[in-house]
């Protein structure tokens, strides 16, 4: 079902009841995909899971093809620079942000971003919502974008922590997020 016909703290308590029953990592990707776009009014977003010191755009919805499929180190990319130092990143114009590799976004569309960290204190993931235009997103649309984050990051302790021995790997943990033996 389609989110964007919903107000967006509508959206947010349908993706919130959608994560409550989610049984895995590739159903929390797949909710957050679904529903983060909406909820924050942007023109693409992006899931960005940590795997050791890399990034992996595992997941994305935007009005152009952004980084889906593709791995990045940690210190390379905003996604990164919010999971190593939780903390969400709001950037309302990338052309003046250091933290953002500005050749990588020359051939999209994208102009501003918030990147919300997945996890805490240690993420293991990242959520970005990303806009055409230079905006400063309200206080509002960060909020309900940490907000689906921390939602996802609670479902997804609640499903490592719930995981027989042999799934476990599927859902990433901090020591496997931090690139140490898990």
């Amino acid at each position: 079902m389609s989110e964007a016909h919903f107000l967006p703290d509508e959206g947010l308590v349908r993706a919130t009841d959608r994560l409550a029953v989610a049984c895995s990592l590739a159903d929390v990707v797949s909710i957050l995909r679904e529903t983060a776009r909406a909820i924050v009014g942007s023109d693409g977003v992006a899931v960005v899971l940590r795997e050791g010191e890399s990034c992996f755009y595992a997941a994305e919805d935007a009005i152009e093809p952004l980084w889906r499929g593709r791995r990045f180190p940690l210190t390379a990319c905003i996604s990164g620079w919010v999971m190593l130092n939780d903390e969400t990143a709001v950037v309302p114009d990338l052309e003046f942000d250091r933290r953002v590799p500005i050749e990588a976004y020359r051939t999209t569309s994208m102009r501003s971003l918030v990147m919300v960290p997945i996890g805490s204190p240690e993420p293991i993931a990242a959520l970005g919502a990303y806009w055409c235009a230079s905006v400063i997103p309200d206080d509002g649309t960060v909020c309900r974008l940490e907000t689906l984050a921390q939602q996802a990051a609670t479902v997804l302790a609640h499903l490592r922590a719930s995981a027989p021995a042999e799934h476990s790997g599927a859902i990433p943990t901090p020591d496997r997020a931090a690139g140490r033996p898990g």
